[in-house]
């Protein structure tokens, strides 16, 4: 399979608007693969209720008064195209990640699993200025929120998607009813916190600190690293509660879909997100500092590579390094993007 370059886009005194306009057949591919995700049912039901969606949540979040809001509606007036304000909400996909003690260093790892094709044929990496300092977004034109990225000097970070809260409905019943309750709420969702986080905060103790006490519309996991050993741990996060697990002395911490703090006990329980949530925690356990100093992604295997596997990356803040690679399924469908440390 012939294999594309990332692109690299330096969006310094630019916006993500920018990005969209240089790249809108990207955002186009996105949002017509968004409609096929699960065949020909998918497709017919997103002409029937994706008109729907896209108004409720442009109604969500002015009625939010989310900071992002003018941005999104830029994007969705220079498509033209139905589904911008719903996937800017989407959250629905797998992830692992992790923080490793390697030679002295703390890296960050990072799997995004989602049913989404494309994904992985159209990341790029945007290079992003804010207040607390430049930071790289891994990303794609059209999407206003941040799910991974690294700011030199400062820190790491990245989203898992939560387990599902179980209501005692079924599967269906379980996840209309998380959507009512998410309906209700005013708070950023994760994506847009951690880009607040990367815009605003100036270390990775500030980060941690916005990131487990800032109100949070959806449950969510984070991994954060910082910059010497210690830095590093997992953030279960409720909407307004958190429990965290540290790196501290430890040689990794690692999360998938599920929680494993006292989070896990609330209410009626949870379910783990697919695919295998289980089984890619365990496997991330077992990656060790050497597999990780290899210059690529040979730690990569089943099942943290699966069907929906659309992006691996590996970040170090304190020197700036980053390695990124756009999947399909088990293929890469990229080169792998090094930014060797100290910058691009």
């Amino acid at each position: 399979m012939l294999r594309t370059t990332i692109p690299f886009i330096d969006l310094r005194g630019k916006t993500l608007t920018d990005l969209l306009r240089s790249y809108p057949d990207k955002a186009s591919a996105l949002l017509s693969a968004s409609r096929r995700t699960f065949g020909l049912a998918s497709w017919l039901a997103s002409w029937l209720l994706l008109p729907f969606f896209d108004k409720k949540s442009h109604r969500w979040l002015r009625r939010s008064n989310n900071p992002y809001l003018r941005e999104i509606e830029a994007a969705a007036d220079f498509l033209g195209k139905k589904g911008v304000y719903t996937l800017n909400l989407s959250y629905e996909w797998g992830c692992t990640s992790g923080a490793y003690l390697v030679a002295g260093q703390v890296h960050m790892l990072r799997v995004l699993d989602w049913p989404l094709a494309g994904l992985g044929k159209h990341i790029m990496v945007a290079l992003q200025r804010a207040g607390a300092g430049d930071y790289y977004n891994i990303t794609w034109p059209g999407l206003s929120g941040v799910y991974q990225g690294m700011a030199p000097g400062r820190f790491a970070a990245a989203i898992n998607l939560a387990p599902m809260r179980k209501h005692g409905l079924g599967l269906a019943g379980d996840w209309l009813r998380n959507r009512f309750i998410l309906d209700r709420q005013k708070a950023l969702p994760p994506s847009h916190l951690l880009r607040l986080v990367f815009e605003q905060a100036g270390n990775y103790h500030e980060a941690k600190e916005m990131l487990c006490k800032t109100p949070v519309a959806a449950p969510v996991i984070f991994t954060l690293t910082g910059l010497i050993p210690g830095e590093g741990c997992i953030i279960e996060r409720l909407e307004n509660a958190a429990e965290i697990k540290e790196l501290l002395v430890a040689q990794l911490v690692s999360a998938s879909n599920e929680f494993h703090s006292p989070l896990a006990a609330r209410g009626r329980g949870w379910r783990p997100r697919v695919i295998d949530s289980a089984g890619r925690y365990r496997q991330s356990l077992n990656i060790s500092a050497h597999d990780m100093q290899q210059g690529d992604f040979g730690w990569l295997r089943p099942p943290m590579l699966n069907r929906y596997t659309r992006l691996v990356m590996q970040a170090e803040a304190a020197t700036g390094m980053l390695m990124v690679q756009g999947y399909e399924g088990q293929g890469a469908v990229t080169e792998c993007y090094k930014l060797a440390a100290s910058g691009q």
